[in-house]
């Protein structure tokens, strides 16, 4: 379904521009997106998609963004960190806690969703996409509690879920398992190893060293559908 372009976030020749939903998604995920957003629409809750589809160089300028302290970096339970007080390998993964490394984010496949309930969003307020949000007496319990009760029947799933001692939970991401699945296996290794070695990364000889375990902990560290 993906090639290895595709998969890494080189390519879009994948996913298409949704106008009523104003993202970017992958072709085969757009018929269901559309139907679970018009099953919660009937039960009060307005579900916006706030990241989609994310390339290749817009996760690069994330990572280098983070590793050079110009773009906030948050430790596991959400606080600051001032990145000129880590080793490098250190820095590498706190910033691997909340984003992934450029050509291994999910968000290149076009299956990824980042949600929220906008009715539920207090005037004035920006979501910030935290735990606390979807958690019980959070704007978006409900939204998380209907998500848990029916995703799954439009072929959805949370793949940071649990904690497995890479990426902190993310209630807020949701997976179209048909195109995800597939798409984990073809990210191999050596597809990832190619397309970080050439890019202009930093931290990147660090990175690479490590590869091997940065790969098993925070890419195929994830949830696997119901």
């Amino acid at each position: 379904m993906l090639n290895s372009l595709e998969v890494t976030g080189r390519a879009a020749t994948h996913v298409r521009d949704v106008a009523d939903l104003k993202c970017c998604v992958h072709t085969a995920a757009v018929e269901a997106l559309l139907a679970m957003r018009d099953a919660a629409g009937r039960t009060g809750i307005d579900l916006r998609i706030v990241s989609a589809f994310r390339p290749f160089e817009r996760q690069l300028a994330i990572w280098n963004a983070k590793f050079n302290g110009e773009r906030p970096l948050l430790d596991a339970a959400g606080e600051p960190i001032e990145p000129a007080q880590l080793y490098e390998s250190e820095l590498i993964d706190a910033i691997l806690t909340w984003s992934a490394l450029p050509g291994a984010s999910r968000h290149h496949w076009g299956s990824e969703l980042d949600v929220i309930d906008a009715a539920a969003v207090p005037e004035g307020l920006q979501p910030q996409l935290t735990p606390a949000e979807f958690a019980p007496g959070g704007h978006f319990e409900a939204l998380s509690g209907w998500l848990d009760s029916n995703m799954a029947s439009f072929g959805f799933f949370r793949p940071y879920s649990t904690y497995r001692g890479g990426v902190q939970p993310e209630p807020w991401h949701l997976s179209y398992a048909a195109v995800a699945v597939p798409a984990l296996e073809l990210l191999s290794l050596e597809v990832l190893r190619e397309a970080i070695s050439q890019a202009g990364m930093a931290g990147r000889q660090t990175v690479l060293a490590r590869l091997p375990e940065l790969y098993e902990k925070y890419v195929r560290g994830v949830d696997s559908p119901p």
